[in-house]
């Protein structure tokens, strides 16, 4: 920051600067829009209709920014599928949908947010250490819930692998399924992962969790 930006932010004691969740959110969406290369301290401030000064009230510096973003990420995607592997279910099949629901569209997990931070990975190192600990603590998380369930550990990683791997890549593929398509292909995704049907109650709370009546109802 100059001596002029810390003039400035030292004599403004009026007028609105946002918030520090207001300067995330637009570096969020500069993100996962236009890549990395958009999270600029001035084009926000343009995209927000803010001075520049503002963004130091929140953020020291851009790479202080920049270690926010990553912690976004973590938190929505990291935080959120870890705690669907903690939801109660009454049997792997109602665990495994707890997790599936995650990645539909509306779930709290955000796969361009994730595609983003991937590409990310491939221009910096310690993003490539952070994404690869988030994939170890996912994995994990998906390990212990098949061992809730008293699978065995070798088969519990296999399992959790098969799951999460098939997840990423739909994410990194960028598929596009409509949701009844997608939601017709569960029960045997669920059998994929878990070797037992989902039970007919069980899809039937997984749907009305998610909104969705099948043709026919």
């Amino acid at each position: 920051m100059t001596v002029a930006d810390q003039n400035d932010i030292s004599g403004k004691t009026t007028g609105w600067r946002g918030s520090r969740q207001l300067w995330l959110d637009a570096a969020r969406d500069a993100f996962v829009d236009a890549g990395l290369d958009a999270v600029k301290i001035q084009p926000l401030a343009n995209r927000l209709g803010l001075s520049r000064t503002s963004f130091y009230w929140f953020f020291k510096d851009r790479d202080a920014l920049l270690d926010a973003l990553l912690d976004d990420w973590e938190t929505a995607n990291t935080g959120s599928l870890v705690a669907a592997t903690d939801a109660y279910a009454e049997t792997i099949t109602e665990a495994v949908l707890n997790l599936i629901g995650v990645f539909l569209e509306d779930g709290p997990f955000e796969p361009r947010f994730d595609l983003a931070v991937r590409g990310w990975a491939h221009r910096s190192e310690p993003v490539a250490t952070r994404v690869h600990l988030a994939d170890e603590t996912r994995l994990d998380a998906i390990r212990r819930m098949f061992g809730r369930f008293d699978y065995d550990p070798g088969e519990a990683d296999v399992r959790a692998r098969t799951v999460y791997l098939v997840q990423i890549g739909y994410i990194s593929m960028q598929v596009r399924e409509d949701i009844g398509t997608r939601m017709a292909r569960i029960p045997d995704y669920v059998k994929t992962f878990t070797g037992q049907l989902p039970s007919d109650r069980a899809l039937t709370r997984f749907h009305a969790r998610h909104g969705f009546v099948p043709q026919g109802c």
